[in-house]
């Protein structure tokens, strides 16, 4: 359930929001992120995904947010879990009155062709697939974004050993 403005604006002074962060790679190991539109981290390159809904299960938000934010379906089961972070921004969508917590919990999607359908105009202006160890150094791709592929890569060193 969507709420209006006034409604949500209590919300996020008052609790954390759920969200879904999705952690797109391509077969080439790229990783897929959108340069946002709103608030917050307006203007920075971060991974596509969204508010978990009332009422909505996880396995339900994963289907609405890959359909809304990638324009193509994928389920749950598809992806990996990356584990549960805390985004603590000092603004929300509505302005800098109060700030936003979030705690989003991002899923790596694996896909084998990169997407076609992307929407714009709602959570982004636009897309790019993006070298991972790229984006790691790039200053207008947000700090949430990067602690992603940065817990990624730890993952990837503690399995080695």
């Amino acid at each position: 359930m969507f709420l209006d403005k006034q409604t949500f604006s209590t919300v996020i002074k008052s609790t954390p929001l759920v969200s879904i962060d999705l952690v797109i790679k391509n077969n080439r190991g790229q990783a897929l992120l959108g340069q946002r539109l709103n608030r917050p981290a307006k203007d920075y390159w971060f991974v596509p995904g969204g508010r978990i809904l009332k009422d909505e299960s996880l396995a339900d938000a994963f289907v609405r947010l890959t359909t809304e934010e990638l324009g193509q379906v994928f389920t749950i089961d598809q992806a990996t879990l990356l584990g549960p972070f805390d985004h603590f921004y000092q603004d929300n969508v509505f302005g800098d009155e109060f700030t936003t917590h979030y705690v989003a919990i991002a899923y790596v999607l694996n896909i084998g062709d990169d997407l076609t359908n992307l929407p714009l105009d709602v959570q982004h202006g636009g897309y790019q697939w993006f070298e991972i160890n790229d984006l790691l150094k790039q200053e207008k791709v947000h700090k949430h974004t990067k602690w992603y592929f940065e817990q990624e890569q730890e993952q990837e060193l503690d399995a080695r050993c």
